[in-house]
């Protein structure tokens, strides 16, 4: 959540457009680049804050050679499908419903929907509660046999087992946090924001913007449970308010987003042991802004050597180069997104294009991405859906032929193996 929207609060907004999932449209059987995606079809699929105006996902048919988007339209009506997942095996969806009431319980709910990669659309399988309100992230192991998401508003985490099918059975651990941060408007509770698997599938790391600290746990893929590390908390500055995470392609450093300061937390990361060791707290903004500014998203490129976060106030995405030796941070450039509230963007699976969702302008543009130095060039592109009040976050898929091959499958910088579901 942030401060310049909480869905349940303000309903006169129109919608919130949310481009969340790429799917590929090309056979299962063509030949892996280890993470790097050959011209093709895809499908993308974009959530919304569900109002008059817009009744659940939608679909775009995606070229990656040309770069250019064909509207689908509704793919299947759910009630404010705020932030999807793609499962490793690329049949299945999964996205958080973000209420805070379902069922006449208070939570919000976590839905499975079938892909027809031939027309885009998506048939619901089952939905089940979150166990806490206002889910706000989902994410998939990389097996494709649990399902994460993180309660905003309930102040929790959970995990959910992948049945048969891809339906999602009943949640096998919630973890409820306790306790209030610094600023008493923004962090009077627990505040779950992220939650998502390490690249070797062994530990879970999870973020809450309430209490300011990152909670590591190791992952039982026997039991779906998550088990504390020790130590099991990384407790950063207070009232920093930490959103999102983000691992390095090399599994050795790790990143995360401080919403309420506007900076990037360098950290080494131990694969072994999942342990993090604070190295850097850098700035997101130019030495001479002084307005109002909440951070946002933020992604590593997969080439590891540059890092990128957003800026809603600034409206900005802050470029920074990776020493590839430190794992620390050097700015680049601060490029305006050519909108309002860049709440998300994304990298596409080639390292060549980055998409930005302007949350207030109810846009999402397109920036090519310069190998070399990392700088951003607009392309001219812009992606709208009207009547649209908002736009926020983007999230790629990839195929990938052979089990055990490395692709990336989820928001954060995630490497899955398309094995077929029980």
């Amino acid at each position: 959540m942030n401060g310049f929207l909480h869905p349940m609060k303000k309903t006169d907004r129109l919608l919130v457009l949310i481009l969340v999932a790429f799917a590929p449209l090309f056979s299962f059987g063509a030949t892996p680049n280890h993470g790097k995606t050959s011209a093709g079809n895809y499908l993308v699929y974009v959530g919304t804050y569900t109002t008059e105006q817009s009744k659940g996902i939608y679909a775009y048919r995606f070229n990656a050679a040309t770069g250019q988007f064909v509207p689908l339209g509704l793919a299947a009506e759910t009630s404010n499908p705020s932030f999807l997942a793609v499962h490793p095996n690329h049949k299945v969806l999964y996205t958080v419903n973000e209420t805070g009431n379902f069922q006449n319980r208070s939570s919000g709910a976590v839905s499975a929907f079938a892909i027809d990669s031939r027309t885009g659309k998506l048939t619901l399988l089952n939905q089940v509660a979150s166990r806490g309100a206002d889910p706000c992230y989902v994410a998939v192991d990389k097996t494709g046999r649990y399902v994460l998401v993180a309660n905003y508003g309930g102040g929790n985490v959970a995990v959910f087992p992948v049945l048969k099918g891809g339906k999602l059975g009943e949640a096998t651990s919630v973890l409820q946090y306790k306790g209030a941060g610094a600023n008493p408007e923004r962090q009077e509770s627990p505040h779950a924001h992220w939650i998502d698997f390490s690249p070797d599938n062994r530990f879970v790391v999870a973020a809450d913007l309430g209490l300011d600290q990152l909670d590591v746990y190791k992952f039982s893929a026997s039991k779906g449970s998550l088990i504390p590390n020790q130590p099991a908390v990384m407790q950063l500055k207070p009232g920093s308010g930490v959103r999102h995470f983000a691992f390095h392609p090399n599994a050795r450093f790790a990143y995360a987003v401080n919403e309420m300061q506007s900076s990037v937390v360098s950290f080494a990361y131990d694969p072994a042991r999942g342990t993090l060791h604070e190295l850097q707290t850098i700035s997101m903004l130019p030495k001479d802004f002084s307005g109002k500014n909440d951070a946002a998203e933020i992604q590593i490129h997969p080439s590891g050597k540059f890092l990128y976060a957003s800026n809603r106030g600034h409206d900005s995405i802050a470029v920074f180069s990776i020493d590839p030796a430190k794992g620390t941070l050097t700015p680049v450039e601060y490029v305006p997104t050519q909108g309002k509230a860049p709440r998300y963007f994304a990298i596409d699976l080639t390292g060549s294009r980055l998409l930005v969702a302007n949350q207030n302008s109810g846009t999402i543009v397109i920036f090519q991405i310069d190998p070399t130095s990392g700088r951003l060039t607009s392309s001219g592109q812009v992606l709208t859906r009207r009547p649209v009040s908002f736009a926020t976050s983007t999230v790629w898929a990839a195929a990938s032929s052979r089990p055990g091959s490395s692709v990336r499958a989820t928001s954060a910088p995630a490497w899955a193996s398309p094995i077929a579901m029980a």
